[in-house]
């Protein structure tokens, strides 16, 4: 896929190595070279040779790679003078731009751009090398290979003229660099929902388990503590990942629900825990008077029983707009900012922890250009109210992006709740020469 250029680089002189030996991912390809009908020069037909590197051969799945193609020599000439003058090219007016093509994991272009950095070139002699660089996110795991495509030499002398250089269409440009991606580790997408929070023994409960594979078998259990309890039904997700059942509680000490595929309960491959309360109300005993002759006298008792209602777990937050710092054309940097405090209250009285996940989606510019969301990290910072039960841990400080990175949570514990306040310092990396404009994206906060 076509992404974002960066502009760096410039002349370049071929890259060291032993006599006689071709630089690694050094290669070369027939091309044919097209000058523009103003400089009066025929197609130059010949090789061209050119390197392509990576800042990273071995990336995680969303990293952003920088990619720079060198052509170390070119059949393409310098135009001649309109007026048929003699003269030269004069320096620092060659702009080169390019295509990396992608193939094998992931297919696609990468746009490349160069800098304006020229020595002199006398007219009608071959173009001098050049360096073009660019970026584009890893989208998929496994083996990418990244061969050179063609490339535009504009001059910008007398007139604007651009010579394009394409690979012969008898045969495509060689591979010249290689780099293998990992998959990030897989999020655990299952959760668990009830129809209500707590009941009286024997209660059938509506139970919602989402996030699971289609078709696969699901167990509802109830749990107390880290162990399940008797109450247990099963069922088979449908083709959304989702299982509706109603689970009869009849064991007192469940105070949670839980779902999951396997054997047991685990953390990848289970949903949950839902804090559930069962509410026993129970009879008075009944009182028998003892034979008298003398009636006694006349008594009553009352059995006084309060309910602390379970409540719920929610988030607030401040703000909905986030405004980063600018950043200086040409040399881009770090764009930093702060999120709106997010406040998160759980209410619900049960075992339960829970976690806050971030994503976010690419950043949109003028023209449709791309800032990759992987390039916004953040640094978490988490804080309990004083007489919270759970204490709060910050996500681990690192990159966001579409797979989502976790902001902060509390752990699973007898009883847990309370109040806490989150916030983050986040920075965007901005690729150098990022055309100027305004850039936007979506942070979406999920509470689990």
């Amino acid at each position: 896929m076509a992404v974002l250029a960066a502009t760096t680089g410039g002349a370049l002189g071929a890259p060291a190595a032993a006599e006689g030996e071709t630089p690694p991912g050094q290669v070369d390809f027939p091309t044919h070279c097209l000058p523009p009908q103003e400089a009066g020069l025929p197609p130059a037909d010949g090789p061209t040779t050119a390197r392509i590197t990576v800042d990273n051969p071995a990336p995680q799945v969303g990293d952003t790679v920088t990619v720079t193609y060198q052509v170390l020599r070119t059949p393409a000439v310098a135009p001649l003078d309109p007026n048929g003058a003699g003269g030269e090219l004069p320096a620092d007016t060659l702009t080169p731009t390019g295509r990396i093509l992608l193939a094998g994991a992931q297919s696609g272009e990468v746009t490349v751009v160069g800098a304006k950095r020229n020595d002199p070139v006398p007219a009608g002699t071959p173009l001098p090398a050049v360096t073009m660089t660019g970026t584009f996110t890893v989208t998929a795991p496994g083996e990418t290979t990244l061969a050179p495509g063609s490339y535009t030499l504009h001059t910008g002398h007398l007139l604007e003229l651009d010579t394009t250089c394409t690979a012969d269409t008898a045969s495509a440009a060689p591979v010249s660099a290689r780099l293998t991606a990992t998959p990030l580790p897989t999020a655990n997408l299952r959760n668990v929902f009830l129809g209500a929070a707590h009941g009286g023994p024997g209660d059938r409960v509506k139970v919602t388990a989402a996030g699971f594979p289609p078709g696969a078998a699901v167990t509802v259990a109830g749990r107390a503590g880290a162990a399940e309890t008797a109450d247990r039904v099963r069922a088979t997700a449908d083709e959304r990942g989702t299982a509706l059942v109603e689970l009869p509680v009849t064991d007192r000490a469940t105070t949670a629900v839980v779902a999951y595929e396997g054997a047991a309960w685990t953390a990848g491959r289970g949903s949950g825990p839902a804090a559930y309360t069962v509410i026993a109300v129970t009879a008075p005993p009944s009182v028998t008077p003892p034979l008298s002759v003398t009636p006694p006298p006349s008594t009553g008792t009352q059995k006084v029983m309060a309910t602390v209602e379970p409540g719920a777990l929610g988030m607030t937050q401040t703000g909905e707009d986030i405004t980063l710092g600018a950043v200086p054309y040409g040399d881009g940097g770090a764009a930093p900012g702060r999120i709106g405090t997010v406040t998160v209250t759980d209410a619900r009285g049960g075992p339960a922890g829970w976690s806050l996940i971030g994503k976010v989606t690419d950043f949109t510019g003028p023209g449709g250009i791309r800032i990759p969301g992987a390039s916004l990290s953040w640094t978490p910072r988490c804080v309990a109210a004083e007489g919270s039960r759970s204490v709060c841990t910050p996500g681990s400080a690192g990159v966001v992006g579409a797979d989502g990175a976790l902001l902060a949570s509390t752990p699973d514990a007898p009883l847990v709740g309370g109040t806490f306040t989150i916030d983050a310092t986040v920075t965007l990396k901005v690729p150098p020469y990022t055309p100027p404009g305004a850039y936007t994206a979506v942070l979406t906060l999920t509470l689990s």
